[in-house]
């Protein structure tokens, strides 16, 4: 396979995977701001500081105003991190693959470019309906998933898209995690209830795993568990590496390179660290100092498997 082709079919799924995990985090926020008499305090601050590339200025008028928010973070083609300007990089390398994807895969990244390149859809977030533009976005990005996962063959294409999904899928799931236990100076000893885990657990589609699955009062705890190290759960840090393993031993398979050994090295230290962590001894400075040196492995990780397969310099 082309080192071109491999590498649009890696953004493919690296775009659309984030075009997800924002749209779930940004449906989670309007939503739970809607609850009034729970959420007084919730505005779009945090979003925007994680997915809006603005200054401090533009965050302070739109942080109380959801309409200017999802209007910044749905369709702002400025904003590089909008759903738009996202799904349009992603329909670009769909086009550069067409020959390499299904049928079904291409029209459904039309499908979606085009749903919110409506203008329809700009009015609906003007007002109350706004959850309908919304659940547009999340039920697209479902059949993607959808017709990705039962049309596309299993060989290198689908293996170079699934290590594009999870390696996005790590990148934010550390991201959202870190960014909530920062809320409580990363002190596992800071008890939270769990409605103030709700955001962080919907955002990943896991709250109700969560209540099903755990039964001590410790959500500090085991809310880290299951974001982090829970191997079950799909957007979990443990699931996510186990995934990226088992096509990266796919793609060396079918490639063989001297710098391989390196590659597979420094993705070996990476998922020990993970799976071989102790995480109910965290303290204060063991648990920042591991969100950050985890999201910077993933980072170099993803950065020499670019230059393995796709030729980066």
């Amino acid at each position: 396979m082309l080192s071109r082709i491999a590498d649009s079919l890696f953004w493919l799924n690296r775009y659309m995977e984030r075009a997800d995990s924002i749209a779930r985090v940004i449906k989670t926020n309007y939503v739970l701001s809607l609850d009034k008499g729970v959420n007084d305090s919730l505005n779009w601050r945090p979003v925007l500081e994680l997915f809006a590339a603005i200054n401090e200025d533009k965050i302070l008028l739109a942080e109380n105003n959801p309409e200017e928010a999802m209007k910044l973070l749905i369709l702002n083609q400025n904003n590089i991190n909008s759903v738009k300007a996202i799904v349009t990089r992603a329909r670009e390398n769909a086009r550069g693959v067409q020959d390499h994807v299904t049928k079904e895969v291409w029209e459904q990244v039309y499908q979606l470019f085009h749903s919110i390149n409506q203008p329809a859809f700009s009015r609906k977030l003007n007002n109350y309906n706004a959850l309908e533009a919304l659940d547009i976005i999340s039920k697209n990005l479902v059949m993607y998933a959808g017709v990705t996962e039962t049309t596309m063959p299993r060989g290198l294409g689908w293996s170079f898209m699934n290590l594009g999904r999870h390696i996005e899928r790590c990148l934010l799931t550390i991201e959202m995690a870190s960014r909530e236990y920062k809320l409580i100076d990363y002190d596992l000893e800071n008890y939270k209830d769990i409605l103030q885990w709700r955001y962080l657990l919907l955002s990943l589609s896991g709250y109700e795993l969560y209540l099903k699955n755990y039964r001590s009062q410790n959500h500090n705890l085991n809310v880290l568990h299951q974001v982090i190290f829970n191997p079950v759960f799909t957007r979990s840090l443990t699931y996510s590496l186990g995934r990226v393993e088992k096509y990266l031993n796919y793609v060396i398979s079918e490639n063989s390179y001297h710098e391989n050994t390196c590659l597979l090295r420094n993705f070996g230290q990476l998922y020990s660290l993970v799976k071989y962590t102790d995480y109910e001894s965290f303290d204060k400075s063991s648990m920042e100092k591991f969100f950050s040196d985890i999201k910077e492995q993933i980072l170099v990780f993803s950065n020499l498997l670019g230059q393995n397969f796709f030729s980066y310099n």
